[in-house]
């Protein structure tokens, strides 16, 4: 199952369950979609992966499976972000 971090490790940009601009590498690092193609790439910083597209949990599953609420913010890992 998905971690669902809640945020941009670049720009701390809330990206909540339902964001369908939240990308995410094979180890769930997760971007929001203006990080990933304007300072990313499209290619995880961390591990050098693809970024996708991150599924959108069914909201009738968040309530047994919740999004998470650690959240990571790297800067340091995208250049010139903030």
């Amino acid at each position: 199952m998905l971690e669902l971090r809640p945020n941009c490790e670049c720009c701390d940009r809330d990206l909540p369950p339902s964001s369908g601009d939240a990308l995410i590498c094979s180890f769930e690092c997760t971007w929001c979609r203006d990080c990933a193609t304007t300072k990313l790439g499209m290619v995880c910083p961390n591990c050098g992966g693809e970024l996708v597209v991150r599924p959108v949990r069914p909201a009738a599953k968040l309530a047994q499976f919740p999004a998470s609420t650690r959240r990571k913010h790297r800067p340091e890992k995208c250049g010139a972000a903030s």
